[in-house]
């Protein structure tokens, strides 16, 4: 099991030789994934679990250092478990719903992200990235024992990559010296500074926020503790920053996050002496604590113009960059692996023309946008470019300690949620009247109790047909597509009748394997169907 600390660097994959390097020719593999972090070992886990063999190359050897991401949203956990690796997660993390808003000193509000019961995974887990991706090497360890075509190449970095029509070519530097592989598919998960994408000339559109953040993780000592909330404060009192951001992590760690300005010094800032100036003018003398971890950054919302070039895609950092306000960064990644993986095994198994791979860049596309849109709001909110945005923003939060009404105004960064792929080319009909709205084509699927289980529990990874008190075959052949059904009844179950029927009395669901939902009717229709998958796998 992976190591409980995460303050230095585990060489979980050290570089070893590989037969590759001892051939004369270059190796074709049917699909590299560039970059061993949250999206690339997601990437893989999808892929291997389908028995696609997929080699990940990564420049390190292990789990970086620092906490890094640390907010893990519902999908994001709902994903991992469909790989295997959710419920260590979900252990280890530090579970919070609540919120709380504060301006100077006053609470302006409270919010809880999932009053609703009826969900296996809470809104979110903190959780130290190198945690995250320790939890995913452990469940790739695991399939690859039991025989999953999954390898995992350290201190390999890539130099060069050629485009060709029915390939690319890799140029790999090692501790051993270079070689030469080849892919059939390549998947860029490299970050936000890419080298493919620096390699390739393909650039960004967007823009750069002009402030800097300083984060500061601490494990306070003796008997000081702050509940298990996210609190965030405006303009506060002890002026160390212009908006600072307080919660816990696993280990007794509480991130700190300071607005600190564009114009300033940051090797200054980064010096131990004025980290702990401002973090304690923040807490107070009374509170001893530890530094464990500090950095200043930056941010952008940007995106490249297309997540596919041919036969190479790009996925989370290395494809699109947001602040971090409402952790939409890892999080839109482990949507981009889950969308690409599917469509990828499909195509590679023939199921599925090459065409299904454009409708990647379409609807994660859609996502990243989406993911912009409400970032660079949130950031307007928190750090207003003129007077008027200020005059405004300062108005809404006196208010929201007062009004109701003012409280929804108040963007102290809105919380990552998944991505709707609505009116987009692979949706089949959405036929089923009176259907609820949050359950509608397009989106992913809700969870419900099912007795001791879980409704998602039972879908994800290939197609497959829900019926709610409808009749239907257990098993369908599509031209080679096979969907299954999972039969239920809303009768004495509450919550799958409300998130699943609504106004209805029966319901049929055709879900993807990524657990969106392609279509829905009423009752089942052989043919309706048959369109509604031919569809979702891009052969309509």
């Amino acid at each position: 099991m992976f190591a409980d600390r995460y303050t230095v660097a585990h060489k979980v994959y050290p570089y070893e030789r590989s037969t590759d390097q001892d051939r004369a020719e270059a190796v074709r593999h049917p699909v590299v994934v560039v970059g061993g972090g949250p999206v690339g070992l997601a990437t893989a886990l999808d892929l291997g679990q389908q028995g696609i063999p997929v080699l990940v190359l990564d420049d390190h050897e292990g789990i970086g250092t620092g906490s890094r991401a640390i907010c893990f949203a519902k999908r994001s956990l709902e994903i991992a478990d469909r790989y295997g690796c959710g419920e260590p997660m979900l252990e280890k993390g530090v579970v919070w719903n609540l919120g709380k808003v504060f301006h100077r000193d006053d609470k302006v509000f409270e919010f809880n992200l999932l009053p609703e019961q009826g969900h296996k995974y809470p809104a979110f887990i903190n959780l130290q990235q190198p945690y995250f991706e320790g939890f995913m090497i452990d469940r790739l360890r695991a399939l690859q024992a039991e025989g999953a075509p999954i390898q995992l190449r350290g201190k390999t970095r890539v130099d060069a990559v050629e485009v060709k029509e029915d390939h690319i070519g890799l140029d790999v530097m090692t501790p051993d010296g270079p070689y030469r592989i080849e892919a059939d598919w390549v998947v860029a998960c490299d970050g936000a500074n890419s080298p493919l994408r620096t390699m390739l000339g393909y650039g960004f559109t967007g823009k750069v926020f002009q402030d800097s953040f300083l984060i500061a993780d601490i494990r306070l000592k003796g008997d000081m503790k702050f509940p298990t909330e996210r609190w965030f404060w405006f303009e506060p009192s002890h002026g160390q920053g212009a908006s600072v951001l307080l919660h816990k992590q696993p280990d007794d760690v509480w991130r700190v996050d300071f607005q600190i300005g564009w114009d300033v010094d940051r090797k200054e800032e980064m010096k131990e002496q004025n980290v702990r100036r401002r973090l304690n003018a923040f807490l107070g003398p009374e509170v001893d604590y530890d530094m464990v971890w500090s950095s200043i950054y930056t941010f952008q919302c940007k995106r490249m113009e297309r997540f596919r070039h041919g036969r190479l895609f790009f996925a989370g950092d290395a494809a699109h960059q947001v602040s971090p306000f409402g952790a939409r960064g890892a999080n839109s990644g482990m949507q981009d692996a889950d969308n690409l993986g599917w469509k990828l095994g499909l195509v590679i198994t023939g199921k599925a023309p090459q065409t299904l791979l454009d409708s990647y860049s379409e609807e994660r596309v859609h996502g990243a946008d989406e993911n912009i849109l409400n970032s660079t709001r949130s950031t307007d909110f928190i750090t207003p470019k003129s007077e008027i945005s200020k005059v405004f923003r300062d108005a809404v939060l006196t208010l929201a300690g007062k009004a109701a009404f003012a409280r929804p105004l108040v963007n102290s960064g809105r919380l990552s949620v998944p991505c709707v792929y609505d009116g987009l080319s692979l949706n089949g009909p959405d036929a089923l009247d009176g259907g609820p709205e949050r359950t509608r084509v397009g989106a992913p699927m809700v969870d419900a109790p099912l007795g001791d289980g879980w409704l998602l529990g039972l879908f994800g990874g290939a197609f497959q047909l829900l019926t709610i008190d409808a009749e239907a075959p257990d098993s369908l052949d599509v031209d080679g597509i096979t969907v299954t059904r999972v039969a239920l009844s809303a009768r004495d179950n509450p919550e799958l009748a409300q998130r699943y029927l609504g106004g209805a009395t029966s319901a049929v669901y055709l879900i993807r394997p990524d657990q969106h939902i392609a279509a829905r009717w009423d009752r089942y229709d052989a043919a309706a169907l048959r369109r509604a998958v031919d569809t979702a796998t891009g052969r309509a």
